[in-house]
Parts: C-alpha cells; structure tokens; sequence
C-alpha cells in the first residue's frame, strides 16, 4: 500500500481530480490511499463565512453559502456519472443543509469558538473527499469513502488537536487494509475527531500530517505528497524564481526547512514517518513525470554544504534586557515562561549574561508578554524582519560556513545569527526589505556548484 496526498490545488477543479485521477490509476497497483485536502480556497471560504455570521451579516453569509455550494455541485457534476448525481445532489443537501444551520448558530451566538472553527472548517475535506471518490468511480477506479474522522483520533485541543496514535493506528490497520485491497480508499486530510465524536482538525496545512499517521498507521510502503511544485527547491520560490530541484534529502534536513518556513511541506508530517522509517515523496500534479523529492532517514552524502534555504517572514524581533545587570540568576527562566504561559513558541534566540534576544512569528498575545517582561526587564520589539535559513547535514563538518554567509550578505543588516542548536542550519534575521536580495546572494554563494548526485539543476534561476 502507497498514501498519495493531494492538495487543494490538485483537487481544485473537475479538470484537476481528471488529472488526479490519471495519476493515481497509474498506481492503482500498489493499493493507493488517498487522502486530499479541500477544493481549492474552500477553508478561507469557511471561514469567512463564520466571520461573516458572527458579525450579523445575514445576507453575506447566505449568498456566500450558495456561491459555496453551486461551487462544488458544479465541479462535481462534471466527474461524477449520472447514475451517481441523485446520491451527489443528497449528500450536498445534507451537508450544506447541517452547515448552513451551525452558521445560523454562530450568528446567534456571535462568538466564534475552536471548537466551531473546527466544526465549519472541516466542512472542506468532507466535501472534497466524497466528491474525489464519486470522481474516482467516474474515471475508471473503484473507489471507496472513508471519513477521516472514524479513524484518526485526537485529543480535544480544537484547531490545533494532537493524535491518539495507539488508538488511530488500531482503528486504521483495522478499516483501511482491507478496503484498499479491493478499491483505492479516499479520506480527507486536516480533519479527525476525538474519542466522543466530537469534529477536531490538525491545524493549517494538516493534510501532510493526515497522510504521514494513515502512512505510520496502515505501514505503507511509501508516502506521497502531490503539490503544484516539482518537490523541494533550493530556495523558495515565492523569494527567488527557478531554484534547483533537491532530488532526495533527510527527514532531519526537510523536518528543519518545512518548520523555518518551506510551504512545501508540513512540519510535522515527517515525525510519524520518520518513526517508521517509511520514505515520504514530494511530486507534482501538474507534472507527474518528474521524480520529485525523496525524503528517506539515512543521512544523503551531498558534495554541497547547503541543501536548501528556507524562509520565515513576518518575523517580530522581541530585545529584552535585565534591569538587574550583571549575575542576573534566573532571567531566562523567568522569560521563557512568560511566553510559555502565552503558548507563544520562540524561534530563534541569542543570549549574554543581561540581554536577550528572540524571535517569534506569533503576535497574538504581544502586548500582554511585553507587559509581563516589563515588570522585571526593559523591553522593545521590532517587527518586519524575516529569519534566513540555510539547511544541511554537512554545515557542521564543513569549515567557513559562516565566513561565506557574512561575505556573501555584505552590505545586508543582520541582526542576530543562529547555529549549532540543531547542527543541521545557520539561521539569520533580516529585514523583510531585504530578503529578496539576502536569498539571492546566499544562493548564488552556495548553489553556484551543484551536487549532480543530490540536485537537479534549473537553469532558469533568477537571480
């Protein structure tokens, strides 16, 4: 059995899940279980429409409701047969019938809790996941629905749920194995549920981490995430076009760039795999025929320093200084629980005996941490800085690593620098202004000579 993942942007349309369709019947074979994401921008549609209803916008929210629904009759109409349309028609009367009355709920109450975005949020992936299977049948496949949330337990910390991993990995070796060897099996990713049935989901982006546990839980052979990029890239391609192709790297080296910023990738979604040392796969959709990125747990030889530079922008830069000068006992103390009462997690830090500095890419409870640091320590912040991430199991073992990143950002302001906490990156803060040109420059540094072995080169780098 193989998992293939596939994101909104791959399921968007009733021309993407043909395309899906295509690529999955392709490895039909290898029993496939496929869990997708919501169509398109259907979650920030959710959304909105919560947002909507709980600030008494009645008209907005029931026209954003139909717009949502003649959405995805409309898409699902084209890839669905007609001996299929009256269970369609049924199962989006019933869904959009339940969430149009939590909307009116939300509306009343005018207060949008976790539990309810969990609740309306989900709606994506219940939707997706049943019109891929009907798609599915359409296009040649046996096919067979799986509602995630019989089978991927979680505790009840809405938005953000942990896995009950003993008793998911039960229910999934128990309902998946035998589906998928008679149909390939469809689920939807992000969302899951707890012991009582009550709707959670894994947070943004959750669907990676869907496919790793199914992946973990059923001991599949192998999983793939199917993107709309060529797999993991020298560089975000957001920040600097083109990049080179990185053809196969760790799950220590892809778990550090996916948490510092790399979109490609879930940051947890490698820990259940890695786990079981199950290779994951980072492929396109629009471009099947490419081998992507193979993330495996041996350590990949590389003749390079650098595999890839990752990003994180929107970076707030908090400067705390002790008012008690020097042998200030229990300073760091004090100020890491200070964020750790506010849930706020610190990315980077930097440190001497009465100075502090951080960062954190988490605002939400800013005012109240500043105020708390304030009662023992001056503090101030800037914001609009972005942390640069270079990754790579051979930063350690190779010499001048920094000496080329200070040369290479000559004339670039950094205000703090970081490495030697996980061995694997050399992290720099700058300013957001200049981050364009500080990954340009750290590319062209590090990626002038390629590895053929570990990188597929792109000769359409802009820099």
């Amino acid at each position: 059995m193989i998992v293939m993942k596939f994101g909104g942007t791959s399921v968007e349309s009733a021309a993407a899940i043909e395309r899906v369709a295509g690529i999955v019947k392709a490895r039909e074979e290898r029993h496939p279980v496929v869990v997708v994401s919501a169509m398109g921008k259907t979650t920030n549609k959710l959304l909105a429409i919560a947002a909507a209803a709980i600030a008494g916008k009645r008209e907005e929210y029931i026209r954003q409701l139909h717009d949502l629904r003649d959405f995805h009759s409309r898409e699902a109409r084209q890839v669905v047969s007609l001996s299929e349309r009256v269970d369609l028609d049924c199962f989006l009367d019933e869904h959009f019938q339940e969430l149009t009355e939590l909307v009116k709920g939300l509306a009343v109450l005018g207060e949008l809790t976790p539990r309810s975005v969990d609740a309306i949020s989900a709606y994506g992936e219940r939707l997706s996941s049943y019109i891929v299977t009907l798609g599915f049948r359409h296009f040649g496949l046996k096919a067979e629905h799986v509602d995630s949330r019989d089978v991927v337990i979680t505790d009840n910390r809405h938005t953000q749920a942990a896995p009950d991993f003993v008793e998911t990995n039960e229910r999934l070796a128990a309902v998946i194995p035998p589906l998928a060897g008679r149909a390939v099996v469809v689920m939807g990713g992000f969302i899951a549920a707890t012991e009582d049935g009550v709707t959670t989901t894994l947070g943004r982006g959750g669907s990676d981490f869907t496919a790793s546990i199914v992946g973990a839980g059923i001991g599949a052979e192998e999983i793939q995430i199917w993107t709309d990029v060529d797999g993991m890239l020298t560089a975000d391609p957001t920040i600097l076009p083109g990049g080179h192709r990185v053809k196969t790297i760790s799950f220590a080296e892809a778990a550090e760039l996916a948490y510092f910023g790399a979109k490609v990738l879930h940051p947890a979604t490698v820990v259940p795999a890695m786990e079981k040392n199950i290779p994951v796969l980072i492929l396109n959709s629009r471009r099947p025929e490419v081998d992507g990125t193979r993330i495996v747990a041996e350590t990949v030889p590389c003749g390079n320093a650098v595999k890839s530079i990752a990003c994180k922008r929107n970076i707030t830069l908090v400067n705390i200084h002790s008012t008690r000068m020097l042998m200030a006992h229990g300073f760091l103390r004090r100020i890491f629980e200070v964020f750790d009462r506010y849930e706020t997690a610190v990315d980077m830090v930097s440190t001497s005996e009465v100075s502090v500095s951080l960062t954190i890419d988490n605002r939400k409870n800013l005012d109240a941490i500043l105020a708390e640091l304030r009662q023992f320590s001056e503090a101030a912040t800037e914001r609009g800085q972005a942390i640069v991430c270079l990754v790579g199991e051979n930063i350690r073992y190779t010499p001048g690593v920094a000496r080329r990143v200070f040369d290479a950002l000559e004339g670039i302001n950094i205000r703090m620098i970081s490495q030697g906490a996980s061995l694997l990156n050399l992290s720099v803060v700058v300013s957001e202004a200049g981050l364009p040109r500080a990954v340009a420059a750290l590319h062209e540094a590090f990626f002038a000579e390629l590895d053929p072995a570990v990188f597929e080169r792109n000769e359409a780098v802009h820099v």
